[in-house]
């Protein structure tokens, strides 16, 4: 079962995704929030598997709120949820350490992968946000490689392998599968990737794996 947080300012919105978060039995929201403030509050008290939060909420963002749960309950994953999908919004997204951006436009299907994409330690962006951060990778692929292959050298061979695979996508049970490992042992060499590369999450490692040329 996937424990959730469901923060937005609007009880109709939440209730429209309550619903269709109980569509899929293996999820659960457990707490809810009005703002960003007690997103944060319930976090630290219900300890959910996932935070879906939305950007604009009172008191505290939807942003802010990402960046003090990741300090204050690291196990839950941050999945932010809206209805804008202007590039800043996305980057600030990513750099708070939220795991999977979502659109409220995008389809229902999308929410429900996100949040298991996200819970079983991988990353997810909708495709229409992962579009626009295709086309900002592209556009200064050229010095983002070289930097990101300089980067990259710190890392060992077998996690450059492991890199690779979470710049594919997958979440550390296929990475455990594809490298024929324990889920434990892929789980240590992310977090060790993450320490290596200086990042904050799976999504900013991938980010680097596509620049470096990991990623076929």
């Amino acid at each position: 079962m996937i424990r959730i947080l469901l923060a937005d300012d609007e009880a109709m919105i939440r209730a429209g995704i309550r619903a269709i978060l109980a569509s899929d039995p293996s999820l659960d929201v457990v707490a809810e929030a009005g703002d960003g403030r007690e997103a944060v509050d319930l976090a630290i008290s219900h300890h959910p598997d996932v935070a879906l939060l939305d950007i604009r909420m009172p008191r505290l963002d939807g942003l802010g709120a990402a960046a003090e749960i990741r300090r204050v309950a690291p196990g839950t994953a941050v999945v932010m949820l809206t209805t804008f999908g202007e590039d800043d919004y996305i980057a600030r997204a990513i750099d708070v350490g939220a795991g999977g951006f979502l659109l409220k436009s995008g389809d229902p299907r999308e929410l429900i992968a996100g949040i298991h994409a996200v819970a079983g330690g991988a990353a997810y962006l909708s495709p229409k946000v992962a579009q626009r951060v295709i086309t900002q990778l592209a556009g200064g692929r050229m010095s983002k490689g070289s930097l990101a292959r300089e980067r990259v050298q710190v890392l060992t061979d077998r996690e450059r392998e492991v890199l690779a695979l979470v710049g594919a996508g997958m979440s550390n049970a296929e990475i455990a599968r594809e490298l024929h490992l324990v889920e434990g042992t892929v789980k240590a060499y992310v977090s060790a990737i993450l320490t290596r590369l200086d990042v904050r999450n799976r999504v900013q490692a991938a980010i680097i794996a596509h620049d470096a040329g990991l990623v076929a």
